[in-house]
């Protein structure tokens, strides 16, 4: 093990510790053995760690990076779980199916995913005759291999969240309700809190730092941009196209405010649904992919803890006037395009 100098960060973790360790996307029980520093005559040299998986033969003992580590908490431990028990339904997706009956209303929520496959269809087949068609299918399955061949973002939400999801899909297509905006705990709010409390957890000025202040800032931004085109209900809209309104306004109170810091955690877990969809659109590498999952997941699980879900979702839906309601159904094309883009989209499917 090479010295610890004032001069080198100190390792996260110590020798004879237990802690998870990746291999490839599962992480393991492991204890750290040895570590030493990359390379001692950089300051800022990385630590490696020599780990033994539990359970695994010695043959199996590794030098890892600092970033395959995670502390032996109860959160990531949960992580792991999920972790396994999406690849368990990735291998078996018939028994999973079974073994899980989905609720009607469920399923009706889930369909949203569908949607744009069945978009997808309609655009090949409304060609000509049978020879554009079959054009059309090569172009679709080419295209849909070079999809599938992008890194996948499945993210762990816990079953309290989706229940959540169920209900404020239920309140506002059943029920037509609305959330009260501005919300009291905007998202920015939310994932500003989540930052202060997981950067005690990480040493200032390391990757693992970094990479949180990049999350969170991505996760706003990518609130911002998708609020208005993919993560409203249709009846949602003209509240929305009233709250842009006032945005706009530059002496109005919303004057100079984003998506972000009106919105709440309702909207924030419909962008967690989106997030597969929205990072399979970038090219970034699967490692990359990984570590975005994990800390998308570690926010999951901390919204649903007992005190964030009462601090967090507890805005009640509200009934609206009747005039409200006409407008909804209104088609308004012109404001459309302004407000949610060329082709607006929502939530439902």
């Amino acid at each position: 093990m090479a010295p610890a100098s004032a001069s080198v960060s100190q390792p996260m973790f110590a020798k004879d510790e237990k802690a998870l360790c990746f291999h490839h996307e599962l992480l393991y029980e492991a204890k750290v053995l040895d570590l030493k520093v990359v390379d001692p005559n950089d300051k800022k040299s990385p630590w490696s760690y020599k780990v033994h998986y539990k359970g695994w033969k010695n043959t199996w003992d590794d030098w890892v990076p600092q970033d395959r580590l995670r502390k032996l908490t109860d959160e990531n431990k949960e992580l792991a779980r999920d972790l396994r028990k999406e690849l368990e339904q990735l291998r078996n997706p018939r028994q999973n199916s079974k073994a899980l009956p989905v609720s009607n209303h469920k399923r009706r929520f889930d369909a949203s995913s569908a949607r744009g496959s069945e978009e997808r269809h309609s655009s090949v087949t409304a060609g000509g005759g049978p020879r554009g068609q079959k054009r059309g299918r090569d172009f679709e399955l080419e295209r849909e291999e070079n999809f599938m061949s992008r890194p996948a973002v499945r993210i762990s939400i816990p079953d309290r969240l989706k229940s959540l999801l169920v209900d404020d899909w239920e309140n506002v297509t059943k029920g037509m309700m609305l959330v009260s905006v501005p919300s009291e705990t905007p998202t920015s709010l939310i994932l500003d809190e989540y930052f202060e409390q997981e950067k005690a957890k990480r040493a200032e000025g390391s990757a693992e730092m970094d990479i949180l202040e990049e999350v969170i800032e991505g996760l706003k931004d990518y609130f911002d941009r998708a609020l208005g085109r993919m993560l409203l209900y249709r009846f949602e809209r003209e509240q929305f196209a009233e709250i842009y309104r006032q945005m706009e306004n530059p002496t109005g109170p919303l004057a100079g405010k984003k998506a972000s810091d009106i919105y709440g955690g309702e909207h924030l877990l419909r962008l967690f649904t989106s997030m597969p969809e929205l990072i399979a659109a970038t090219n970034m590498d699967k490692q990359s992919v990984i570590r975005l999952r994990e800390e998308l997941s570690r926010i999951a699980f901390w919204l649903s803890k007992d005190e964030n879900m009462k601090r967090y979702f507890s805005e009640p839906y509200r009934h609206v006037e009747s005039d409200y309601t006409n407008k909804s159904r209104g088609d308004n094309k012109q404001a459309d395009e302004k407000i949610f883009g060329e082709e607006p989209s929502s939530a439902e499917a």
